[in-house]
């Protein structure tokens, strides 16, 4: 029933632990590099939410999407923090070793975009496809440079986590009849006001394969003198992106750098410089008592963040495309497909492929250097 037409699910065995995945039926295995494509989800969701963009992919494209561990059907081991996300980029470099893909262009949604950059730091990648990404310098907890706000990461990691959403996950609840239910937060967070879909129960249904078991969503927590009175843990997917953990700003330093193609949008409650799941900025916004002050825990500037380190990837000589959607939310491939296929596209070398149908009509804003 999760299952859109043409895409086919299946588990691999790897050295490391089994990986779901999709596939599209007719797609050709022996495919090369060149002409295949590894999507990559983000938290608290799954490989379901990349099937309507497989479908309008080109036909003698490869194209495949892989669940992280504790997410869709791959196993539920736990997270080790610590290595920020190479856990999840590990898994991935497994299955595509035990899928016989030596390198690929890889799309990384939110987390997955950060699973993406950490690959490209320790393997070959054709290009990178970053949508709604999280922070080069992770989620929460620093300054525009990257600068730790505290040493223990104070307000970042597992104790984030609302504990009734995460409740629901576990439950789970389908339902809309609460602010936090997973199809609540859905439709608040992940999807600009307005977004409508007749898939929305397999989104949502995507959504509640989320593991919370100990050890994957959201991880443990610390407790800490600095304000709100907790840190990040060592396990768990959220601690994965806690500053002390996580840092793939490297990528400028790539000897041999793949383009990147950067695609967000203005309306996106979760990768902002005013995200409404930064602690930091519910606290300057007063939803969070006690806040300290600007100059003490100011909110991170994630967007901004992203554009300084891509600009300095473009100055050592990288190619970045930047395709920003006004208006919409944190799922671009969902809320604005035409667009988003279209740079795909492009980053690939496929535009001007005798199979490429003529672009399509809706608006696109890009801009392109190298």
């Amino acid at each position: 029933m999760t299952l859109l037409d043409g895409i086919t699910s299946r588990t691999i065995e790897t050295d490391r632990l089994n990986v779901s995945l999709l596939e599209r039926a007719g797609d050709d295995p022996g495919a090369a590099a060149e002409r295949t494509v590894v999507l990559v989800h983000g938290n608290v969701s799954s490989s379901l939410f990349w099937q309507e963009i497989m479908q309008d992919l080109p036909r003698d494209l490869r194209v495949i999407a892989i669940d992280l561990r504790g997410f869709g059907g791959t196993d539920r081991l736990p997270i080790d923090a610590t290595r920020g996300v190479r856990d999840f980029s590990d898994d991935v470099h497994a299955a595509l070793q035990a899928l016989g893909i030596p390198a690929a262009h890889l799309v990384g949604w939110s987390m997955g975009g950060g699973v993406v950059m950490q690959y490209a730091l320790d393997h070959p990648v054709l290009s990178l496809t970053l949508q709604a990404p999280v922070s080069p310098y992770g989620f929460g907890g620093t300054r525009r440079d990257g600068t730790p706000l505290t040493a223990d990461d104070a307000g970042c990691g597992g104790g984030g986590a609302n504990p009734d959403f995460v409740q629901r996950l576990a439950a789970g609840d389908e339902s809309a009849d609460a602010p936090t239910s997973p199809r609540s937060v859905f439709r608040s967070s992940y999807v600009a006001e307005g977004y409508t879909s007749d898939h929305e129960d397999i989104w949502v249904a995507s959504m509640l394969t989320t593991s919370t078991a100990e050890g994957n969503y959201p991880g443990d927590a610390t407790a800490s003198e600095n304000w709100p009175g907790f840190a990040a843990g060592t396990t768990g997917v959220l601690n994965t992106m806690v500053p002390k953990h996580f840092d793939v700003s490297g990528i400028v330093d790539l000897d041999a750098k793949p383009p990147i193609l950067w695609v967000h949008g203005t309306a996106d409650a979760i990768v902002s410089d005013a995200s409404f799941f930064d602690l930091n900025h519910l606290g300057a916004v007063g939803v969070i008592p006690g806040w300290p002050g600007e100059d003490v825990a100011p909110a991170q500037q994630m967007v901004s963040q992203t554009r300084d380190v891509l600009d300095a990837y473009r100055a050592a000589g990288g190619q970045v495309t930047e395709l920003e959607l006004e208006g919409v939310g944190h799922a671009p491939h969902l809320e604005r497909p035409a667009e988003f296929r279209r740079a795909l596209l492009e980053v690939i070398g496929y535009i001007g492929h005798p199979a490429d149908p003529a672009p399509p009509t809706e608006a696109i804003i890009i801009s392109s250097s190298d």
